[in-house]
């Protein structure tokens, strides 16, 4: 088996209009001007990182925006121009949310457990509903027509709707898989959060939510773990799980105060895979500030073709003293993380989503590799062709007064078609 990172591409309208409440550098930003054309290049060289390591890598789309469908349901009427126009004049707050690029953040698109660990032997795929935030909450629905698409083959995929609204559900940025390798039977950890005295912020993802994506999937008992995440952890900004920790394959790379029952976890952990190795940034060595603000955590560990593990990191990382020197001593360390790969995600990052953010991980045998869509798999080609649309098309700036004017929405629509029609996507298929 294989694991697969799909990035969603970050699309033309990615502007920073403050609207995500517990993610610090989105509230630190919020007013500023962004750069959606550089936003998208970035991330676009994260990908052609990944390839170059020699890892497949896949490719999500952004999503239509502005989204006047949802707007019209708020009651907003006429036709595109006419909705923007309206909602801009009487509630901006709306237009704001209804132009939101966060779709980009494919972490939080589904949760996705591989065949290995599943009662079908299928990969399945839950879309996360992201209702505790108003913009997220409208993603679902074309998340889930690009999910349909992209593994429409019910012999290796089961593709799931949203949950039901009232259970908050951020998809994989809440989830991790310990095992002895992608093509093993793993463990799966469903991080879930509590509202607490002790921090201001909402724990977005529920207790029920996890245990219902993992019903779903058909996971045995034995295989399943409902983690809390600590309220300190919370507090300090870390709004999902994969602020401050990540897994891959046998190892947790994590902070000490990821967990409200720290040794628990690792007990639990051990227990299921007495192999595990468990990298922890100490406190005294890293405080929750500092990886909060680097996102050290939200770093991508992934498995080189030669068997060692590389960490795909913010330049943040390695700007902040730190972080940069703990990570000397890991990489220094008797464990499997032997490479620090690090990638300009600022755009992103200003907006509070850094490397892990940006991806979907998926496992699959060569057979369901096969079976996926290719126009959401990329190449050198493709990354060429996608490069050339966002040069041409994106909006090189948007500063927060712009987000009102119509030439605005018209450009966001056209580049968006650009790119459909360039990666093969028939008009109206998503």
């Amino acid at each position: 088996m294989r694991e697969i990172n799909f990035d969603g591409l970050i699309g033309p309208s990615h502007n920073y209009a403050g609207l995500s409440f517990g993610n610090i550098a989105s509230a630190r930003n919020a007013g500023a001007a962004s750069a959606p054309r550089a936003a998208a290049l970035q991330g676009l060289d994260k990908m052609r990182r990944m390839l170059a390591l020699g890892l497949p890598q896949g490719l999500f789309l952004p999503h239509d925006r502005p989204d006047t469908g949802w707007l019209r349901a708020l009651g907003f009427t006429g036709d595109d121009d006419a909705v923007c126009r309206a909602a801009w004049q009487q509630e901006p707050a709306l237009l704001r949310n209804a132009l939101s690029a966060s779709a980009m953040w494919t972490a939080n698109a589904a949760t996705v457990s591989p065949a290995p660990d599943t009662a079908d032997g299928r990969c399945h795929l839950s879309v996360a509903n992201l209702s505790t935030m108003l913009h997220r909450s409208i993603e679902h629905e074309q998340t889930l027509r690009q999910l349909r698409l992209a593994f429409a083959d019910e012999r290796y995929f089961a593709v799931h709707p949203a949950l039901p609204a009232g259970l908050g559900d951020e998809g994989a940025a809440n989830f991790m898989r310990l095992g002895l390798s992608h093509a093993g039977r793993s463990l799966e950890l469903f991080v879930y959060g509590e509202r607490s005295a002790r921090q201001p912020f909402p724990a977005r993802q529920h207790r029920a939510a996890s245990a219902a994506v993992a019903r779903r999937h058909g996971l045995a008992q034995a295989d399943l773990a409902l983690v809390r995440q600590s309220d300190a952890a919370i507090a300090a900004g870390a709004f999902h799980n994969d602020v401050v920790a990540v897994a891959n394959e046998n190892v947790l790379f994590t902070h000490e105060q990821a967990f409200a029952e720290r040794d628990e976890v690792y007990r639990t952990i051990r227990a299921r895979l007495p192999e595990a190795v468990i990298v922890e940034a100490p406190a005294e060595r890293v405080g929750l500030d500092a990886a909060v603000r680097s996102y050290l955590f939200n770093s991508q560990l992934v498995t080189l073709p030669g068997g060692d593990m590389a960490l795909i990191l913010p330049q943040e990382a390695r700007d902040t003293p730190e972080v940069w020197a703990w990570l000397q001593d890991v990489k220094a360390a008797d464990n499997p993380i032997r490479h620090l790969e690090v990638v300009d995600v600022r755009e992103s990052m200003r907006n509070g989503g850094g490397p892990a953010c940006l991806r979907l991980r998926v496992a699959v045998s060569e057979e369901a590799h096969a079976a996926i869509d290719p126009r959401f798999l990329l190449d050198e080609a493709a990354c060429d062709r996608i490069a050339e649309v966002i040069e041409r098309t994106w909006p090189e700036r948007i500063a927060p007064g712009d987000l009102g004017e119509p030439g605005l929405w018209h450009q966001c629509r056209t580049a968006r078609a650009a790119l459909l029609s360039t990666l093969g996507f028939a008009a109206g298929e998503l």
